[in-house]
């Protein structure tokens, strides 16, 4: 009898359940680093998106933006579960949510900012080294074969020439332009108006909602009860986090995003960012 109980017990455990929760609770992601990835969060984002037992998403920005695709991604993920209406998703920024930041703050529900966060920032920056004149010095040339004329455009060893930095400059404003579309649209203002704004300035929360680019002023701890109230509940909500599966040594060895090679963080290849400039990439 006792064997047969055993053996039920383990055989129920392979079996689904749904998640069973008493009370509100919010799932919380946060972004608190440059934002050069977009994978694990957009992970996150549809595994809070899917389970029963998340009433609402917050997502808590402390970031001064990063790269375009990786800030676009993430957007794209938020305005998909805000316009499908899955649950409740706002965006808290701490003390700085700016450029990419923004990005993705303007896809949720509701975005709520600090009088101090500092946000905004809306505009594209592209920055590589240019190391001609101390390779003259040393007496080291480098030699290209390209097949056309931009392929070695933004190349670190020779100074940049007219026509790299038009080339440069209409990628940048093509970006530049896509970033004011999407604030635009979002935020319910013209390509005109949207435009004044995206000067690269940054903004105070005051500032930004004087300007209709937040919705309201509050905290850390005022989103998560607004979270729990458009979610139906009253009461305190539990709050959850991501999932964090644990790497072994071999993972991690493995897994190039912790090997620190000299020069890798460098910037040799030219890559656009909705980022603060900070004198070089964040």
């Amino acid at each position: 009898m006792i064997l047969g109980g055993i053996v039920v017990l383990f055989l129920l455990s392979f079996l689904p359940f749904p998640n069973f929760h008493f009370g509100p609770q919010i799932g919380v992601i946060t972004i608190n680093e440059a934002i050069m990835a977009s994978e694990k969060i957009v992970e996150d984002l549809n595994d809070f998106a899917s389970r029963d037992d998340i009433d609402a998403i917050l997502i808590r920005l402390n970031t001064p933006g990063g790269g375009v695709a990786a800030s676009q991604e993430i957007y794209e993920k938020v305005r998909e579960i805000s316009e499908a209406n899955m649950k409740p998703i706002i965006v808290s920024m701490g003390s700085v949510a700016a450029s990419g930041g923004y990005y993705i703050a303007i896809g949720a529900d509701t975005i709520i900012a600090n009088k101090g966060t500092a946000t905004g920032s809306i505009g594209v920056i592209m920055s590589y080294p240019v190391a001609a004149g101390l390779l003259d010095k040393v007496g080291l040339t480098f030699q290209s074969v390209k097949s056309g004329a931009l392929k070695d455009a933004g190349n670190f060893a020779r100074k940049p020439n007219d026509e790299d930095l038009a080339y440069f400059q209409d990628l940048v404003d093509n970006l530049h332009r896509q970033f004011v579309r999407t604030v635009a649209y979002e935020r319910s203002m013209s390509f005109e108006a949207a435009s004044n704004l995206a000067t690269g300035q940054v903004y105070s929360g005051e500032q930004a909602l004087q300007l209709g680019l937040v919705d309201i002023i509050g905290t850390y701890d005022n989103a998560i009860k607004l979270a729990t109230q458009l979610a139906g509940f009253d009461e305190k909500a539990k709050i959850i986090y991501p999932k964090v599966e644990d790497e072994g040594l071999l993972d991690m060895l493995l897994n190039s995003s912790h090997i620190n090679l000299p020069f890798s963080n460098l910037d040799i290849f030219p890559l656009p960012e909705y980022s603060l400039y900070y004198g070089g990439r964040n």
